[in-house]
């Protein structure tokens, strides 16, 4: 028979004690359990109390017939863990120092862990304004509207507080999403803009998603040491760590997709969402549709999604509220896109496969084949993104290989164990549906449109992690299970032994350490060496440009629209944007001017300096 808690109050001794042929140590042990629903630390305290009395000491027994009732609901399987919890409690002060040390962490826990992320947090943005050197055109064109957008309320073509944001001209001309232009308005408008006040903000916003991410991690698993591990993970994980190098449409992604998979957890755990519950999935819907291009896929396709939670009536109703309710944020991009029909469409056409004209029996085998490549294991594990501005070379893939095989593990986990719960079936169908935006077009393994997968694969670790720490017995800390306790965290003994699951566990962190910081070496000695692939060359030129007394100075585009550089620069500096004029496409500059130009000669003109693939010179 077992006294669980609530029982327990009922048993208490009438009066003296039971010995029934019992050492005083047991009959120690026995009064302290029964009386008065003692705490375990109290009974602990009470036996080892009993087992210092003298043996010769006489005890007084009193052998009433409810004292006798009562002290039997005990067996001799509680008075041997008694003793047994004794031992225990005798070992550990035989180490106060290791006691002591994590009981002050315990203590003090939420300060250990504040101090580790802010460690871990300017680790991260370390050298961030010269790793990567320089600043990307794509960089310049969205830090600059989030400038104007900071201190005119326009875009820099004078459109107030648009919807999508036209930048370049010309041929070039592209619509930039908003989150990111008006998030980084934000501290421009504070404080004076510039590439590392950029990047540090950039880097904030994927870092605060990695923690985040250890957050959905402890409530998922329900184990603050499993959450730890994802998230100090994905703040080394080096596809995103890249990411968040990059003022990009790319940054503010990987935070959209975590909070909507918070929302959805959440969400799941209630049988009848309510409103406030159902607004905040559909908000979070609404980020990852307007963040990246790839969001009108991806956001549409994770609200399709919502389908693994229909398990009842109440719930098919929430989930068809937050359906409605996404439907109307749509409104306003069906709107922009019958004023501008081209405007969202265009710069899809170019980069993919997919063409207005293009058969559908052309298209599904073409996606087949770049759906398998995007999965490839090459270039997840081994060589990364192709492109050096996505990722530096020689410092393997872009996902680290232990965290994969914590991720596999946790894959087979949900198949054989978890396969009906609808949550880990909707992050199986997430990590799948992530994949589809890189694969609608030509580039392989491009890793800003595959952003929300290594998410996925991050929570695919978690039923991983918990396998390997998974406790060898179906009890809580050997106590025995009473017959009114729940048992839904009951599991069947596991197969492995616990040291067995313990060493591929440090194995794996062992690993996953190793190449973190073979990455990070790697990184922080060739990433600067990457200034070609982020126009660094360009600031040369303007400097020798804006220290001439020539005004204006003309900017011609070339091989691409770079006269954003100069507008960008410019509001680092504090210049006026009327000391540059941008010439038209076609057009020249007056004689005697002086010209940036982003193109390999030019024609009658007086060549004053060129820095990689571009050129000051005078006109004539």
């Amino acid at each position: 028979m077992c006294l669980s808690p609530k029982r327990s109050s009922e048993y208490r001794l009438q009066s003296g004690f039971y010995q029934a042929g019992k050492s005083p140590t047991e009959v120690g042990t026995l009064n302290a359990v029964i009386y008065n629903n003692f705490s375990l630390q109290k009974w602990v305290c009470c036996a080892r109390y009993a087992d210092e009395r003298p043996r010769s000491q006489p005890t007084e027994v009193v052998d009433s017939g409810p004292a006798q009732l009562y002290s039997r609901a005990l067996n001799k399987e509680s008075i041997s863990l008694a003793k047994k919890l004794m031992a225990d409690t005798q070992s550990t002060n035989r180490q106060p120092f290791t006691g002591r040390l994590l009981a002050l962490l315990r203590r003090h826990s939420r300060v250990v862990t504040l101090l580790g992320i802010t460690v871990l947090f300017f680790f991260y943005i370390d050298k961030a304004s010269t790793n990567p050197p320089g600043f990307y055109i794509d960089e310049s064109a969205i830090a600059y509207n989030a400038y104007c957008i900071a201190h005119t309320g326009a875009g820099e073509f004078g459109n107030r507080f648009p919807l999508f944001f036209p930048v370049y001209t010309g041929g070039w001309i592209q619509y930039a999403n908003p989150t990111q232009i008006y998030l980084l308005a934000i501290p421009f408008s504070i404080f004076r803009p510039s590439i590392f006040l950029a990047r540090v903000f950039s880097a904030s916003w994927v870092f605060a998603a990695c923690v985040l991410l250890g957050l959905l991690a402890t409530r998922v698993s329900g184990q603050r040491r499993i959450g730890v591990i994802v998230g100090v993970t994905a703040i080394f994980t080096p596809w995103l760590f890249e990411v968040s190098r990059l003022v990009m449409e790319t940054y503010f992604y990987p935070m959209a997709l975590v909070l909507f998979l918070l929302a959805v957890f959440q969400a799941q755990r209630k049988e009848s969402w309510s409103w406030s519950t159902v607004g905040m999935l559909a908000g979070a819907l609404m980020l990852l549709t307007y963040t990246y291009t790839i969001g009108r896929l991806l956001g549409p396709l994770m609200a399709f999604g919502l389908v693994f939670f229909i398990t009842s009536q109440d719930r098919l109703i929430s989930i068809v509220k937050t359906w409605v309710l996404f439907a109307l944020t749509l409104i306003p991009l069906l709107i922009f896109r019958s004023r501008h029909p081209e405007a969202l469409t265009q710069r899809f056409y170019l980069i993919s496969y997919i063409k207005p004209d293009s058969p559908w029996k052309e298209i599904a085998p073409t996606f087949v084949r770049r759906y398998l490549s995007d999965l490839s294991l090459v270039s997840l594990l081994m060589d990364g993104d192709g492109n050096p501005r996505h990722h530096v070379p020689g410092s393997l893939g872009s996902f680290l290989i232990g965290a994969f095989i914590l991720s596999l593990i946790g894959l087979v986990v949900v198949i054989v164990r978890h396969w009906r719960e609808p949550w880990w079936r909707f992050v199986i169908f997430g990590a799948a549906a992530s994949i589809v935006p890189g694969a609608l077009t030509a580039d392989q393994f491009h890793s800003l449109r595959l952003v929300a997968y290594p998410v996925f694969l991050l929570v695919l670790m978690i039923p991983g992690l918990a396998f390997l720490l998974e406790r060898p017995r179906t009890v809580n800390d050997g106590l025995p299970a009473c017959a009114d306790t729940p048992t839904a965290n009951s599991t069947p003994a596991p197969t492995l032994s616990p040291a067995g699951r313990w060493a591929i566990l440090a194995v794996l962190l062992a690993a996953i350490g190793l190449q973190a910081i073979y990455f990070q070496s790697v990184y922080r000695r060739e990433g600067p060496d990457r200034g070609w692939a982020f126009d660094a060359d360009y600031k040369e030129v303007y400097d020798t440009a804006v220290a001439l007394p020539d005004r204006p100075i003309y900017l011609r585009d070339g091989t691409e629209p770079a006269y954003e550089h100069a507008y960008w620069y410019a509001a680092i500096e504090g210049r006026n944007r009327s000391e540059f004029i941008h010439l038209d496409e076609g057009k020249r500059a007056p004689l005697g001017s002086v010209v940036i130009g982003s193109e390999a000669t030019c024609v009658k003109c007086q060549l004053i300096t060129r820095s990689g693939e571009y050129i000051l010179y005078r006109s004539f």
